[in-house]
């Protein structure tokens, strides 16, 4: 080849795009499925679904994005999927849908020294002040029962803050998917056994992955595959294990 047909095919080959993954995957920040530690997107759910690709063949890039934008994005584009999202009858025809990856359980804790409070029904709630993190689905359900600000419901900026408030006693209890109570017990250095639940707020959902409904049937097929394989010989358990001790 000719030096300046060598050189030009050189630069050419210097601006072409790199190839689309396989599928392309958004996520949000919600330790300990998915979040990001430093520079690296880990979590439970991240690690799953890059297995789970590898194993179906499946070049994949991960990305984290405010979940309303991550939400619409996969809306309209093809070959691209959200995660952790719970599957509800209302998104049913929205994607295709990939998993189970893990139940979805929002709990009412107290300490466990705090034997004066007793939830046996929803009413009972009413005599206590719950701690929830602003705008998360526990707090939504703790208003939806007719808690509010002020009046029953103590909102806090993050997870680690309301537990830390509940430590402290300005609240008796606290409202947080079980997840994130164990990832915060273990962030905050808090014995588990200070902590007990005494109130199952929402068991009904599972966490899923979710798929443009674009998406080529065989993409689909190849990781729910990939993912029940994963979850049969184990692999998944002990992935659990890694992020939360069961």
């Amino acid at each position: 080849m000719k030096p300046v047909l060598f050189a030009l095919c050189l630069a050419c080959s210097a601006v072409l795009p790199a190839r689309a993954a396989d599928l392309a995957a958004y996520t949000e920040q919600l330790p300990p499925l998915n979040y990001q530690d430093g520079t690296q997107l880990t979590g439970f759910a991240t690690d799953l679904l890059r297995m789970a690709a590898h194993d179906a063949d499946l070049s994949l890039s991960i990305e984290l994005q405010p979940w309303a934008r991550a939400y619409r994005t996969v809306l309209e584009t093809p070959s691209s999927a959200i995660f952790s999202i719970t599957r509800t009858p209302e998104r049913e025809p929205l994607f295709h849908w990939v998993g189970p990856i893990s139940p979805r359980q929002i709990k009412l804790y107290r300490l466990n020294a705090r034997r004066d409070i007793h939830v046996q029904v929803e009413a009972d709630l009413m005599r206590y002040t719950h701690g929830a993190m602003f705008e998360s689905a526990a707090a939504k359900k703790l208003a939806g029962l007719g808690l509010q600000p002020g009046r029953g419901l103590d909102l806090g900026a993050t997870d680690e803050i309301t537990l830390k408030k509940m430590l402290l006693g300005r609240t008796d209890t606290v409202a947080m998917l079980d997840w994130a109570m164990a990832w915060q017990l273990k962030q905050q250095n808090v014995n588990p056994q200070l902590v007990r639940p005494i109130w199952l707020l929402d068991g009904g959902s599972q966490y899923w992955f979710a798929l443009n409904r674009d998406t080529p049937t065989h993409k689909v097929r190849r990781l729910q595959a990939a993912l029940n394989q994963i979850s049969a010989d184990g692999r998944m358990h002990k992935l659990r294990q890694k992020y939360l001790a069961e």
